[in-house]
């Protein structure tokens, strides 16, 4: 029987993140995933680097700055360890609000007047809401979660896909493993990184619901993804948020374009509808977007809980600990949330940034 000093269950971009922190603190991690890593809201998210938000709520404020500001540390990283491309961009991010900011804004942040949106973005629409540029990143999802893989791979990172964890085990009050349909494992420290899913393992329905969203990508018919010639005159530079959708450009040409909030279980289904409604309101910000191609329409399953916020630390069964429920925030929050869950669990106290996330305010 295998055994190690935690087992992580759910292979996303919090879970693998996770195991490569503790696994350079010394610590081994067993990763245990019900499916292939990083196929499930990790790789379908937009991968915009929102630390600005402001509609972020006030509780994750600091991780999110915190996790935002490890970002480029946290990507040179996984670069180096995987050798893989990974698209991180810096041209920031120009968000259209129905009102104005109130009070202060935050460094680097500042208001755009029509024209100096127009000089930031040509191909821009104007609108009647008010513009901000806020100074974020954004990274290609789908490099982040395949150089995760790549370098927990390198590391030999004990990770077993395909096995469905059914249940924490547990001996005299306290966790000792998990048990999926195949086999036992051991451990006394237990993290549940499942997602939308978490709620299905026994023998706590740790409070994480799916929030479907639907997801497209342009490009242009004569200047395929990937071409030098999209990506030498690049028609959007900036992300670009609104009311109706945000744009965030990839290196390669691609425009992706977010995002619906459905409630609709665990059905993953595309509706052409959705996506014509989505290519429409990007056409509406940029209208040459409306002659553009689409490239890729796809859906996720993002992990809401009752109050949008993160479920993060020990449960009410000792050694059993919750690290999900990071809703649209999970590309964001990766760094931080790895850095300080692994603070955690080496020195067993919880950090003051994630107190407002404990597990106890749903009495589990």
């Amino acid at each position: 029987m295998r055994s190690s000093d935690v087992i992580i269950i759910g292979a996303g971009v919090i879970g693998l993140s996770l195991a490569l922190e503790l696994q350079r603190r010394g610590v081994s991690a067993l990763v245990v995933e019900r499916g292939e890593p990083g196929r499930e809201a990790s790789q379908a998210a937009g991968g915009m680097i929102a630390d600005h938000d402001p509609h972020l709520p006030s509780e994750l404020k600091r991780l999110a700055s915190l996790s935002a500001s490890l970002y480029p540390e946290f990507v040179h990283g996984l670069r180096d360890e995987s050798g893989l491309t990974i698209d991180l961009r810096e041209e920031g991010t120009i968000a259209f609000l129905e009102g104005s900011i109130a009070g202060g804004l935050e460094p680097g942040v500042r208001p755009l007047s029509p024209a100096q949106v127009s000089e930031l973005e040509p191909a821009l629409e104007a609108t009647h809401d008010h513009a901000y540029f806020f100074p974020e990143r954004c990274v290609d999802p789908r490099h982040l979660v395949a150089a995760l893989v790549k370098t927990a791979h390198h590391r030999s990172l004990d990770l077993v896909t395909g096995s469905m964890v059914q249940e924490v085990t547990c001996e005299h009050g306290r966790a000792t493993g998990v048990r999926t349909s195949r086999a036992v494992y051991h451990s006394a420290t237990v993290v549940n990184c499942a997602g939308a899913w978490a709620p299905q393992i026994a023998p706590l329905a740790i409070p994480t619901r799916p929030v479907k969203g639907h997801m497209l990508s342009l490009v242009f018919p004569d200047h395929p993804a990937g071409t030098a010639a999209q990506s030498a005159a690049p028609l959007v530079r900036h992300v670009v948020r609104s009311r109706w959708c945000y744009l965030v450009p990839r290196s390669d040409g691609r425009i992706v374009v977010g995002s619906t909030v459905e409630p609709a279980g665990f059905d993953k289904t595309v509706n052409t509808y959705r996506v014509q409604r989505l290519h429409q309101a990007a056409a509406n910000l940029v209208p040459q977007l409306g002659e553009a191609r689409m490239n890729e329409a796809w859906t996720g399953l993002r992990p809401g809980s009752p109050d949008n916020l993160p479920v993060i630390g020990e449960t009410s069964i000792p050694g059993y600990f919750a690290c999900t429920g990071h809703y649209r925030d999970g590309i964001l929050l990766a760094p931080a949330t790895a850095k300080l869950v692994a603070d955690c669990l080496v020195s067993g106290s919880l950090p003051e940034l994630l107190s407002p996330f404990q597990p106890a305010r749903f009495g589990i």
